[in-house]
């Protein structure tokens, strides 16, 4: 699964439509989070990808992640 490395590969003004329109957001949120998690293995991804999951459709962690990738060009607690 590299979802996560196609979606770092476009522009930034992309990716952050891609996190605010609503349930496509929740979505890519979802697909990067657990692609970069089966790809690193490591905690922070797996706790980020299980909040998403459970939590994603309250938008807050979505609209976190765009403004990190805005300001950081990477996601929210992003290993």
């Amino acid at each position: 699964m590299n979802f996560d490395t196609w979606f770092h590969k476009q522009s930034k003004v992309i990716q952050i439509v891609l996190l605010i329109l609503p349930l496509i957001g929740w979505i890519v949120d979802l697909l990067v989070r657990w692609s970069a998690f089966l790809k690193n293995k490591s905690g922070v991804n797996l706790v980020m990808a299980l909040l998403i999951t459970f939590f994603g459709e309250f938008w807050i962690l979505t609209i976190l992640d765009a403004i990190f990738i805005a300001l950081n060009n990477k996601l929210f607690l992003e290993d």
